[in-house]
């Protein structure tokens, strides 16, 4: 039996595929779970300096899988299927690796909320999404609720959740919700030259500065001033940044190692 989710590596870039084609990559809870212990497994993982997380076959995925949650007793089994998706996009967050969503076919429900929690994303041409929760008389999962309307705005975020109607992939540009649509046959050439130019950066000021925008919206402007110059100060101490003035000083190119 295949693994539900595959994480292979390629140098420096880890590829995450949700690989249940035959389901449309529906998350059931062997899926939720593999996808944490993948996310873990990056995370114990410093020679990973960039993430792709796609899914396998014709789309990107439908959310998670209703067989799960079907019956009278639906709510007991929400905790088992959620909980480790949750615990995963925590990690996303946390992780100085940048998460990049490779977007096509489809893209739905929690596997939306997924690709939002992502750090980019790219979609081929003809993608279509739809939150899709609001459809099935649900509320949100997958940090989709403070996803969206930070990349769509309010208004934005408020048509994509109430009203479950489907959008294409310009429409989800104009949204925010993705950073470039490609046409599909040039979708993984967009992607790893992304995920490429990503590895090869200074991964550890990369890292802060996710958590870094992040933080922004919580916080007033004296408190973010104060964030910036406490991370400034510890990436300063970084092999990438003192070796990247001194070549800059010295009018070459930086290289980075992501230490």
């Amino acid at each position: 039996m295949s693994e539900p989710v595959i994480l292979q590596r390629e140098g420096a870039v880890a590829r995450l595929r949700f690989n249940r084609p035959a389901q449309l990559n529906a998350v059931d809870v062997p899926t939720a779970r593999a996808f944490l212990a993948c996310c873990q497994a990056i995370a114990a993982s410093p020679d990973i300096r960039a993430v792709v997380l796609s899914g396998e076959g014709d789309v990107f995925g439908v959310g998670g899988d209703l067989n799960e949650l079907a019956g009278d007793d639906a709510a007991s089994a929400v905790p088992g299927l959620i909980g480790p998706v949750h615990e995963a996009v925590k990690l996303m967050a946390m992780l100085d690796v940048p998460f990049i969503a490779r977007l096509h076919g489809v893209v739905a429900g929690g596997s939306l909320s997924l690709a939002m929690a992502c750090d980019l994303a790219i979609a081929a041409e003809g993608t279509k999404f739809n939150l899709a929760y609001v459809n099935i008389g649900a509320t949100c999962d997958g940090s989709a609720s403070w996803s969206l309307p930070r990349v769509a705005g309010m208004r934005n975020a408020m048509a994509i959740a109430l009203l479950g109607e489907s959008f294409d992939a310009t429409e989800a540009w104009r949204y925010g919700l993705v950073n470039k649509v490609v046409p599909l046959a040039e979708l993984d050439a967009g992607v790893d030259a992304v995920a490429q130019r990503l590895a090869a950066g200074p991964t550890l000021a990369i890292g802060r500065m996710k958590r870094l925008i992040r933080a922004s919206f919580e916080n007033d402007l004296p408190t973010q001033l104060d964030l910036e110059q406490a991370e400034f100060v510890a990436n300063a101490r970084t092999e990438d940044f003192t070796g990247a003035v001194a070549a800059f000083l010295q009018k070459q190119r930086p290289r980075f190692n992501g230490r």
